[in-house]
């Protein structure tokens, strides 16, 4: 999983630091910022910080560019931190340590991956890391392609000493603080899945009956670049889009309408070039499915479609 998240290694020093910062504080900031809802029996508050980037020779010099950082814990072992990020991130999903294990949980951003230690899901964990989640703000700004973003941010969540259980919990719990923030959700490029996939389950347009394919191994669309050409797959607002081979002016696109858990309710569109443009309606689920693979067992995740309407 770890291949997944962003790699970038180059780290943006924050030139400015905000001491004693509280909540009230995070509320008058532009950015979203996030606290949760929910904190184990016994955690409170421990830190606040306001940080600000370095303003480069291309940005507006009398604009600020926040990042702020949380720190929940009950004065032991026990801890849950958040920090943002603007650009020039690294991958969070990484331990020297060879205990590891990985894992997938559902979150108001999509799904996010988590590495922690040492391996099983029930005990109290040294550590807890997930990838970098984009906000609302970022989506956003990449949909209309920023290369710098001004109000979007990477968020990251850690802890140590509580189990995963309660790690997912804290994060499915995270809302923002600040008055009118728009509400992170899964958005396509959140899901990041390939508009090609969708095209598969899709009939041709001569023919009449769909889906074609029901149930698709998502870890080969992942690394079969060739036939699933990511760099091509691009936000639009809030469709992820992709040309058609045969036209450049075509394309493939999917927007999420609603989504629960690992259970997602997408619209898809397809236009050849021409004036005619074909929409469906596509309900599916994201399993881990164990298969048998040159022989030896192997387990993948797969998209399986549970419901499928041609939106007329």
């Amino acid at each position: 999983m770890r291949w997944r998240v962003l790699t970038a290694i180059l780290f943006v020093l924050p030139a400015v630091y905000s001491k004693g910062a509280t909540l009230d504080d995070l509320k008058k900031l532009e950015i979203i910022c996030f606290v949760p809802s929910y904190l184990p029996e016994g955690f409170k508050l421990q830190k606040v910080q306001i940080t600000y980037d370095e303003i480069q020779e291309y940005e507006d010099k009398n604009r600020p560019l926040p990042l702020y950082s949380l720190e929940y814990g009950d004065n032991g072992k026990r801890t849950f931190s958040i920090e943002s990020a603007r650009e020039g991130i690294g991958d969070r999903n990484i331990m020297e340590e060879e205990d590891t294990e990985e894992t997938e949980i559902a979150s108001p951003f999509g799904p996010m991956y988590l590495i922690y230690r040492p391996k099983g899901k029930t005990d109290r964990k040294i550590e807890i890391r997930a990838n970098w989640a984009r906000d609302a703000n970022m989506t956003a700004e990449n949909g209309k392609g920023a290369e710098h973003p001004t109000l979007g941010r990477f968020h990251g969540f850690s802890a140590t000493g509580i189990t995963v259980a309660e790690f997912t919990k804290i994060v499915q719990s995270l809302r923002p603080i600040n008055p009118n923030s728009p509400e992170t959700k899964p958005s396509a490029s959140a899901l990041r899945i390939h508009p090609k996939v969708f095209n598969m389950i899709d009939c041709w347009i001569s023919d009449s009956e769909s889906p074609v394919v029901s149930e698709i191994n998502l870890n080969a669309v992942e690394l079969n670049r060739n036939q699933f050409d990511y760099d091509k797959a691009k936000p639009d607002g809030e469709w992820m889009r992709c040309p058609t081979p045969e036209s450049k002016d075509g394309f493939m696109r999917y927007r999420v309408l609603e989504s629960k858990g690992s259970h997602y309710k997408i619209e898809y569109q397809e236009n050849g070039g021409g004036s005619l443009t074909t929409s469906s309606i596509i309900e599916f689920d994201i399993q881990k499915r164990n298969i048998q693979r040159d022989g030896k067992p192997a387990t993948i995740r797969v998209l399986r479609v549970s419901s499928y309407s041609e939106k007329k």
